[in-house]
């Protein structure tokens, strides 16, 4: 490590220098400084040191080198800023955000911005994925402030930890992109106020602080009265997502356009109980534009963060696990209702990428990979005419036309470049531009790939499990479960203490207590896990981690859950997690996996904890539900009848088995049935065991020595079918409309 002082920052102590000497040290020589300033005439030895080589993060980590005199959260930042009397600057972000990569090349890395940061504040960065009980309290002060919100977040702490000003990405200096006030400026201003102005600190501080608490405590809060628990917030939900729709590109008349903006699975829910043939087009044609377009990734799989533009075209182009995860299931559900081969190819590419790039060797998943490459964003992933006319040769007409190539391109950034994209998708062109496409992912392999964020979250892995088991159980591709069920004891090894929870694997061990999205997400993947494998340690997993759930993060005298538990340090204000966004809140989750237990256990307790959670949800239920898509998908599950669908199979050796009852899983894969509770057992001394957890799996026999399916309604069965069209036909039964 080098001894060259942080700009405007007293040297360090002889321990401290020593420790991040050991731990630059430790990197090893292939170790390369994310900085630009280095020591002259040493290869990749970094000119700056902080604090934050010490942590794991590989966000914190990015920052390691920057002249800032960076401090990761906790208690030593806040001893510092009392004892110094200066006020706290925090920075929130992560790996693969592209305004945070901006923000850290024109400030952070600038010598003269970092020496006033460092003389006059005390900086603490953090990594939102890791802490997001943390970027939960202070993005609703700057939403409370600004009302708006992003990342980087920018906020003005008092030692107190209490906010007094923020804002997300600042340009450097005054006239920079166009700013009156650069970030320099607003550092001096803020810093003569706290220090001449110690009342107006005082007030706004307290202003925001209520505020936050004001807005956590509303959502702890249940609406005064009782009412009865309807379906009418999806009907509302859907007649927002019909005025809004975009009826040529799908999605919703705007732009950017993310995923999330329309919840295709709550339209396939609202078709299957209602008949309305808009909500499935709008579902299908969002999906259909969106695998068509630039978002999606025609050569390696996996789906881009989002669409700059309205057409799907201009991605954002980080790749994000919980978008690929949550995609793969909605494509999934679709393939289900329509039958469509072109969804249920999503599937399979966008798993395919997950397993082949995003895969760790212990069988867990990696957060994140950037949209930059070789300090360019979309880089890696976009094409000229001449590149593709050298790599595919005869075919390079037609593969160009059906891939939207121009020679002028249509992506601004790098000129010439081309974002391919398939605006009249047809599946037997795309099978016969396989060759070209395997002559470019070739080519690609070759090329500097962005940064990947190596971290694993339990709550991200959760959702890949599940993305991953639904795919399995949809498309009947076993090698699906087992890579689900790999990263399943991955979890319970690296990221299970006791029966503890942590929240992210990095650097060889578990770090972080778990939050509530990492017990419900990990809980909701043990339960699909089991319905595409039937192996019933998955399902007490699933049930144990719900318990858990419900006993560390539950309100038992309010309902629904927060988002830390007693584990957690205590904060200004105590989140109840009330909205969905790019991922489903925890609580959205947590009230679907309650309703899954209970379907399995019939344990009423769940559904009372169910009832008692939507019943703290009623004032955004009731006053704005298009913020709450995924718990409506539960709510879709609240009023609905579930049904028990068991099949059981003659006892054998595991290979017999399957094989028996492939016929009749190959017909229940086919029907969407969103609601149902699905098990499975050899005859005999399995289904004895299972009926322990599943009571209504008690007295299923496999008839005549076949494997025999049983379709139930709270205890009450059709006859046994041991023929699969007869199967098929008692699933085809109408659902219960709203």
């Amino acid at each position: 490590m080098s001894e060259i002082p942080l700009p405007g920052a007293a040297p360090y102590d002889s321990t401290l220098a020593d420790r991040l000497r050991a731990a630059l040290a430790g990197k090893g020589p292939a170790y390369l400084p994310r900085t630009h300033h280095l020591v002259p005439g040493k290869a990749n030895a970094p000119k700056y040191t902080n604090r934050l080589i010490l942590q794991s993060s590989p966000y914190l980590l990015q920052h390691a080198h920057n002249p800032v005199n960076w401090y990761p959260w906790g208690d030593e930042a806040f001893a510092e800023a009392r004892r110094s009397g200066r006020p706290v600057f925090l920075s929130i972000g992560y790996s693969t955000c592209h305004w945070c990569h901006v923000m850290e090349g024109e400030s952070f890395e600038d010598e003269e911005i970092a020496r006033f940061m460092n003389e006059h504040y005390v900086c603490i960065k953090v990594d939102r994925e890791e802490r997001p009980d943390i970027d939960a309290i202070y993005m609703a002060a700057v939403q409370a402030l600004t009302g708006s919100g992003g990342w980087p977040m920018s906020v003005w702490l008092t030692p107190a930890r209490e906010p007094f000003f923020g804002g997300t990405y600042f340009p450097p200096r005054d006239g920079a992109r166009g700013a009156r006030h650069g970030f320099l400026t607003v550092l001096g201003e803020l810093v003569q106020t706290y220090q001449k102005d110690p009342a107006r600190v005082k007030k706004a501080s307290e202003a925001l602080s209520r505020a936050v608490r004001e807005e956590m405590d509303a959502q702890a809060t249940p609406a005064a009265g009782a009412s009865e628990i309807s379906a009418q917030p999806i009907a509302a939900t859907v007649d927002y997502f019909k005025r809004a729709f975009d009826d040529v590109h799908g999605g919703v008349r705007r732009a950017p356009k993310f995923p999330s903006n329309v919840p295709v699975r709550l339209l396939l829910r609202y078709h299957r109980r209602t008949g309305d043939a808009q909500a499935l087009h709008m579902a299908v044609l969002t999906l259909e534009k969106m695998a068509g377009g630039g978002m999606y990734d025609q050569i390696g799989g996996g789906f881009h963060r989002y669409s700059t533009d309205e057409r799907w075209l201009v991605p954002h182009f980080e790749k994000m696990l919980y978008d690929n995860a949550l995609l793969a299931v909605a494509y999934a559900e679709a393939h289900q209702v329509t039958g469509r081969a072109d969804f249920a190819r999503v599937v399979r590419e966008t798993l395919d990428y997950v397993l082949r790039e995003m895969t760790a060797p212990g069988g867990g998943f990696y957060s994140a990979t950037d949209a930059d490459s070789e300090g360019e964003e979309g880089k890696f992933f976009v094409w000229t005419e001449k590149e593709i006319r050298a790599l595919v040769g005869a075919d390079a007409s037609r593969f160009m036309r059906y891939y939207g190539v121009t020679a002028g391109g249509n992506f601004a950034e790098i000129p010439g470049a081309s974002i391919l994209n398939a605006a009249h998708p047809d599946e037997a062109e795309w099978a016969a531009l396989a060759p070209a496409r395997a002559a470019l992912a070739a080519a690609r392999a070759r090329r500097v790939p962005p940064l990947r964020d190596d971290k694993q979250l339990a709550a991200w892995n959760g959702l890949m499990i599940s993305g991953l088991a639904v795919g399995a159980r949809v498309l009947g591709e076993p090698r699906y479960a087992a890579a689900a069920a790999r990263a399943a004891e991955f979890l319970l090894v690296h990221l299970r203490d006791g029966d503890h929870l942590r929240r992210s694997f990095t650097d060889g061990h578990g770090d972080g207590a778990g939050f509530l999205d990492d017990y419900a997400f990990v809980a909701a993947g043990f339960f699909d896990l089991y319905e595409a494998t039937f192996e019933a340690r998955w399902l007490r997993e699933a049930l144990a981690l719900a318990n858990a759930t419900q006993s560390r993060f539950g309100d038992a005298a309010r309902g629904g859950w927060f988002m830390t538990s007693s584990e957690h340090e205590t904060l200004i204000a105590r989140e109840k997690p009330a909205y969905d966004g790019a991922e489903p809140s925890g609580t959205s989750v947590a009230l679907r996996n309650a309703l899954r237990a209970y379907a399995f256990t019939g344990d009423e307790r769940w559904r009372a904890i169910a009832a008692q959670a939507f019943a703290g949800l009623r004032p955004v239920l009731d006053g704005k539900p298009v913020a709450v898509t995924e718990a409506l998908l539960a709510l879709d599950t609240f009023t609905d009848a579930a049904r028990e669908i068991a099949l059981v199979w003659p006892a054998g050796d595991q290979a017999t088995s399957a094989a028996a009852a492939e016929p009749l899983r190959a017909a229940l894969r086919r029907v969407f049935l969103p609601n149902a509770a699905i098990a499975g057992a050899a005859d005999g001394a399995a289904v004895a065991a299972l009926a322990e957890i599943v009571p209504w799996m008690a007295g299923k026999l496999a008839q005549s020595g076949k494997a025999t399916a049983y379709v139930c309604e709270h205890g009450h069965c059709e006859l046994p079918a041991t023929d699969p069209a007869m199967f098929a036909q008692q699933l085809a039964k109408a659902p219960r409309g709203y």
